[in-house]
């Protein structure tokens, strides 16, 4: 009687076993499926870089090149055009953005998770709010400050719009509000005020955050189009996006082996960039709840 009921115990065992391991082969199946998607053009632009011109528009599809045409499509894409002068672009334009952008958010985020004064709610909403305004709204109001303040074709013009970013407080302020209050209390108590429990003891903690961020932040000015492309007529001072419009006229559009190894130079830093903080990043978007 028992190995009777030992037997079907054990089966059904074995068929939840099979079906969390059939469950499991799906679910990593799908995500391999998603993963070679996504990759798939990074991929491609790879191996273009690396053919000739007649194996690019050939009617066969290959996927390695017969002949290596590498040397010659990087030399040209990067002596034809300054790609090395607009990734630096890039870089500057990228980095002051997020450090102003951090310190603006820094303490308004905190502010709004920590702080208990009138109308803090309906700041908080006026925050979600902003969220929905696109960066085209106010584009027309200032270009035209910029243009009367004589500071078209700068840096600065690029770079002001994002000064204030409402998604950096809106993520800050969810990580802040999981920050126990007792530390806070104990620094008061110790006598700091609330300009040093922010930069001294709140935000080391943030770092999964802040990093989250600094991704979100970068990839987006790395490859803004529409804003340099209205303030911006000086090749020196083209960011990444803008550059490859200036290098695409400058070749007609024709060879794309350039055009392709222009692309993945400008592309590497970024990549790059994310490699190193691809933890933090994972950290930070779990840790404030931001899906």
């Amino acid at each position: 009687m028992r190995a009777a009921q030992a037997k079907p115990a054990g089966a059904g065992r074995i068929v939840r076993l099979a079906g969390r391991l059939l469950g499991g082969v799906l679910v990593h199946g799908f995500l391999l499926a998603g993963a070679a998607f996504m990759l798939l053009p990074f991929v491609w632009m790879l191996v273009t870089s690396i053919k000739p011109p007649d194996e690019i528009f050939t009617a066969t599809l290959s996927f390695w090149p017969k002949q290596f045409y590498g040397y010659e499509n990087y030399s040209f894409a990067l002596t034809s055009a300054p790609l090395l002068r607009f990734a630096l672009n890039g870089v500057l334009i990228c980095a002051c953005i997020l450090v102003v952008q951090l310190l603006v958010a820094i303490p308004c985020g905190y502010a709004l998770a920590k702080l208990r004064f009138p109308g803090r709610q309906t700041l908080f909403v006026l925050t979600l709010l902003a969220l929905a305004i696109p960066v085209q709204v106010p584009a027309l109001p200032l270009y035209i400050a910029l243009a009367d303040l004589g500071l078209l074709n700068t840096y600065f013009a690029i770079m002001v719009p994002f000064f204030l970013s409402v998604f950096a407080i809106f993520l800050l302020r969810q990580f802040f509000k999981g920050f126990p209050d007792d530390i806070i209390q104990a620094a008061r108590l110790d006598g700091m005020s609330e300009f040093e429990i922010v930069w001294r003891i709140v935000t080391p903690s943030a770092w999964p955050a802040i990093a989250a961020f600094a991704v979100f932040s970068i990839v987006a000015h790395w490859n803004d189009l529409y804003w340099p492309l209205i303030v911006i007529s000086d090749v020196k001072l083209a960011p990444p996006p803008l550059g490859m419009m200036f290098f695409a006229d400058a070749e007609t559009g024709s060879n794309y082996g350039a055009l392709t190894a222009a692309a993945t130079i400008l592309t590497a830093p970024l990549v790059v960039a994310f490699l190193f903080a691809r933890r933090r990043f994972i950290d930070g978007i779990t840790m404030t709840g931001v899906k």
